[in-house]
């Protein structure tokens, strides 16, 4: 679909029941390399989230951290990255925004 569709923004989860997130992001990436990647997932790791970020993605956000979501699709759609506040900080702040 996104190649069809070609989506300004993409929401994905690493965890998806036919193909994993980074699969997913790869393969949106190699016919859709115009949209923008977020990632909304339960996943804590600094590596996966290294990953997210190699394959292209611009946000990382923790499903904790949900109500994030508004900022980040914000500073996306602006181009820049966004980083899940719960993974630098207490989460009742806000997320990162900026490279990491």
């Amino acid at each position: 679909m996104a190649e069809e569709l070609r989506p300004d923004l993409i929401l994905l989860d690493l965890a998806l029941p036919n193909l994993n997130g980074m699969e997913a992001a790869r393969q949106i990436r190699s016919v859709s390399p115009s949209s923008k990647l977020i990632f909304l997932t339960q996943n804590r790791s600094r590596e996966m989230m290294q990953a997210a970020f190699c394959l292209g993605a611009m946000a990382y956000l923790l499903k904790s951290d949900a109500k994030e979501l508004p900022f980040a699709i914000e500073a996306v759609l602006k181009g820049e990255q966004f980083v899940s506040g719960g993974l630098h900080r207490p989460s009742t702040t806000v997320g990162h925004r900026g490279l990491l």
